[in-house]
């Protein structure tokens, strides 16, 4: 089953969601405002992609956090996204043993058609 994580009104995830819909791909999705993803969850992306991807520095809560200002090691950086999974770059998509972050078109038609 493919999972993807991210909030409703992400244009980025309102694309991929369309996507997998006009496309008649099942999944699972989960609203990261209501449903926090687990650390452990959190640390298996982040050994999947890079933290580049998966951290989304240029979001409201990144700049609020004054985040850009610290010196955060890989370990920091995972810490406050499990903190506040708003700092996830949307939306995360989970299947098999892969995962995609963010929205691309090319991408997606490369890996589900």
């Amino acid at each position: 089953m493919l999972h993807i994580y991210g909030i409703k009104n992400c244009d980025s995830v309102k694309k991929a969601l369309k996507f997998f819909n006009t496309h008649h791909i099942a999944y699972q999705f989960h609203d990261i405002k209501t449903e926090t993803p687990e650390c452990h969850k959190i640390q298996s992306w982040a050994a999947r992609v890079t933290l580049l991807k998966l951290l989304n520095t240029r979001s409201t809560t990144y700049r609020n956090l004054k985040l850009k200002e610290r010196d955060l090691s890989d370990d920091d950086k995972i810490a406050w996204l499990c903190k506040e999974p708003m700092l996830l770059k949307r939306p995360v998509v989970e299947y098999d043993s892969n995962v995609l972050v963010g929205f691309d078109q090319s991408r997606y038609e490369g890996e589900f058609l």
